[in-house]
């Protein structure tokens, strides 16, 4: 029997602890165990167990904990995450053992009303429509009584009060319910029925018995144009695994496109599929972890956490919209979920899918070199025609002074809603205007713990920091010299947008689609809703509209800004640019009218510009692939970040200096920097910033665990961040 256990615990600590086996506790590799660590008790998991001399001396494991143990494939992702991000094991295993909280684990108690069968006391004829709505004897909650009958809540408070209606606790909604792949569905087209089965071809778990040919686990990218019916095809490879006895798990880059996706998942399966985000919590989270681990659980939808679930049976991982930069971890462990899916999908031996109308050059690159395969869906379902694209040259049609939609689009807009339609206006910019600033003395609004401007929120009279939240209200005289009506708003965000919309286009109605408005998700999702059912005549979005959403009566889609992601100096602006205006411009003509797109420009001969325009994606792809393979820039390349903070400026210039000297850069290897970061504050901290550069064939997590052991020792209150493979050059 093993007398010693090696236990990694969720911190930042990069090895396993020893501690001594009880006798008489049975323990097992990957068992989720109570340990003593100083003065305190904390949960761990058991790494590695051994038979070795002096286990009595070590201080004893408490206790095994009555949770899912981490399979081998699981403990391995969290070996491989450590190894490739640098990051310390124990923060790879936090994200994976995120148990509950114990001070918020209840879960709310639901409590509906029913007819207790007494009579009211004293009857109205408001008492008697509650009666009467609840004669039927369904169990409902007050609120949805009350607005059934259409009486004020304090009328059912009022016969509950009487003893009319009694209360009856509820039994909470099952976290897991059973899809039904042979549920009824609407017939796939031609191409979409080829391209499932071209999908399904090699995947283990749907050959036939007796198939002697090896499968292909290789990763697939499954391509379509917008309004192609990709979730259609990748829904049909969920019902094979769900028929093949399996779990798949369909990662989500934003829990906004979760909403919707459960209904259309409901229409195909019969079912919600089981929901995993930051928006659940306490008991039900972790009713759902034991689900997923007993296999009950057979379809996970999730933002990038759910990757880390502990399943008994995964047979699928699907990756929508797999170019999303929400995939992407910027804090803590610096990982791509995207790319982690790919690596669980191997360690899990199971297939995985990922979707996009617009692939990252990473993944269209795997699928031209055969890493991956490649499925295409080229045309729109059922025929529809992709949008007309054209330009305005807004170097000739300017807008009226103080306005931002351009004469053209406004004609556009303005035909469009009398046929009836709707239109989009699209812009990325969020709040009322970028920058504040007084037109007697020049000063503008900046936010003190960051080195950016303050975002004026009109809706809400504030002036908005958003990197770190920081806001303040918005004043009447400016704070620098004292004058009165001098603060202008300076630049264009959607709010602005929907002010002039509403001038433009009086007695229309006007929604407005953003992240930061009050009501989160639940408001957010109703507004979707209403879009879809053609309840509005101008949508007025950021890049949330741009991300998989049906509008069937959406004909017309207005870019105000193509030219705003063109001018970083992010290596990727020309391919995210291209990404978010060819998914925006998508929205258009999905349903039985033909759409099109109209894009507001300064550069109408960019080649980002050119290349949506024309509809030649392939050409933009082409090209731009023979950009980053002349630069050696990824995938052809390797980048890693290194991002030197501190809370005094001079301090974290001087460290980030220390590091450059002891770089010593090999063959194949070029450092820059320190240089500071564009955002050169954030949260009262300064950053600096290295950038390593290498060829795509060098050990780059070697060369920056041994960079890193000889350079300074990180002292005081001084930071440094590792990101391999960077998205953000902020």
């Amino acid at each position: 029997m093993p007398s010693v256990a090696e236990i990694l615990i969720p911190l930042a600590l990069d090895t396993p602890y020893s501690y001594g086996v009880p006798a008489g506790l049975d323990l097992a590799t990957g068992d989720v165990v109570q340990v003593p660590l100083g003065p305190r008790e904390i949960v761990g998991v058991v790494w590695g167990l051994a038979e070795t001399a002096g286990g009595s001396n070590l201080r004893p494991v408490t206790g095994r904990l009555p949770y899912p143990p981490l399979s081998e494939p699981l403990r391995s992702l969290v070996d491989w995450i450590a190894r490739y991000t640098l990051a310390p094991k124990g923060s790879a295993l936090a994200m994976v053992l995120r148990l509950p909280d114990e001070a918020n684990a209840a879960e709310t108690i639901r409590v509906a009303v029913r007819i207790s069968g007494k009579p009211p006391a004293r009857p109205t004829p408001a008492r008697t429509k509650v009666l009467d709505a609840a004669a039927d004897g369904v169990l409902r909650g007050k609120s949805a009584l009350a607005k059934e009958a259409g009486v004020s809540l304090s009328v059912v408070d009022g016969l509950i009060d009487d003893g009319a209606l009694e209360t009856v606790a509820v039994e909470p909604e099952p976290v897991a319910p059973r899809p039904d792949p042979d549920c009824p569905r609407t017939p796939l087209s031609p191409a979409q029925g080829e391209a499932v089965a071209e999908l399904l071809e090699g995947f283990p778990w749907h050959r036939p018995s007796g198939d002697a040919e090896p499968a292909d686990l290789r990763p697939v990218l499954l391509e379509g144009v917008t309004g192609s019916g990709k979730t259609e095809v990748y829904f049909e490879a969920v019902a094979a695994c769900i028929r093949a006895g399996l779990q798949a798990l369909i990662l989500m880059p934003e829990i906004a496109l979760t909403a919707q996706f459960l209904d259309r998942f409901a229409a195909r399966f019969g079912v919600r599929p089981a929901a995993w985000h930051s928006g659940i919590g306490g008991k039900r989270r972790e009713r759902l972890r034991v689900a997923v681990a007993e296999g009950e659980a057979l379809v996970v939808v999730g933002a990038r956490s759910a990757l880390f679930l502990p399943f008994a049976r995964l047979g699928l991982i699907v990756v929508d919209e797999e170019h999303e930069t929400a995939y992407k971890q910027e804090d803590g462990v610096h990982y791509h979920a995207r790319d982690m899916a790919v690596v669980r999908g191997r360690l899990e031996g199971c297939p995985v899918v990922l979707t996009s109308a617009t692939p990252a050059i990473e993944t269209r690159v795997n699928a031209a070199r055969g890493r991956y395969r490649h499925v295409l869906l080229p045309e729109r379902f059922g025929g529809r025609r992709m949008p007309d694209i054209a330009a305005i040259d807004m170097r000739r049609d300017q807008p009226e002074r103080g306005r931002f939609l351009s004469p053209p689009l406004v004609n556009a807009v303005k035909h469009t809603l009398e046929r009836g339609e709707q239109a989009l206006l699209f812009l990325n910019r969020r709040g009322y205007a970028p920058l504040t600033l007084c037109r007697a003395c020049g000063h503008r609004y900046q936010c003190k713990n960051c080195s950016t401007w303050l975002v004026e929120h009109r809706f809400r009279r504030a002036l908005v920091c958003h990197q770190c939240g920081y806001a303040e209200r918005r004043p009447e005289a400016c704070t620098e010299c004292g004058t009165f009506d001098n603060l202008t708003a300076c630049g264009p965000g959607v709010e602005r947008i929907a002010e002039e919309a509403a001038e433009v286009f009086p007695g229309r109605r006007i929604v407005v689609l953003s992240s930061d408005f009050p009501g989160g998700a639940e408001r957010l999702r109703q507004e979707l809703e209403a879009v879809a059912a053609g309840e509005c005549d101008v949508v007025i979005g950021t890049q949330l509209v741009a991300k998989g959403h049906n509008f069937p009566f959406l004909t017309l889609v207005g870019v105000l800004d193509a030219d705003i992601g063109l001018t970083s100096g992010d290596p990727r602006a020309a391919e995210r640019t291209f990404q978010l205006l060819q998914q925006v411009t998508g929205r258009a003509g999905r349903g039985e009218k033909a759409g099109r797109a109209l894009v507001q420009t300064y550069q109408p001969d960019h080649p980002v510009i050119a290349a949506l325009l024309s509809g030649d994606a392939e050409r933009f792809y082409a090209e731009e692939i023979q950009a980053r393979e002349a630069a050696g820039l990824p995938p052809f390349g390797r980048l890693a970040a290194l991002i030197v903070s501190a809370s005094d400026r001079a301090v974290a210039e001087a460290h980030g200096q220390a590091l450059a000297r002891a770089a010593d850069p090999p063959n194949g290897v070029m450092v820059l920097g320190p240089a500071e970061a564009p955002l050169a504050l954030i949260r009262g901290r300064y950053r600096f910033r290295l950038l390593v550069k290498t060829e795509r064939n060098v050990d780059l997590q070697g060369y920056l665990r041994a960079w890193l052991a000889r350079g300074p020792k990180v002292r005081g209150n001084v930071r440094v961040a590792i990101d391999v493979d960077p998205q953000s050059f902020l």
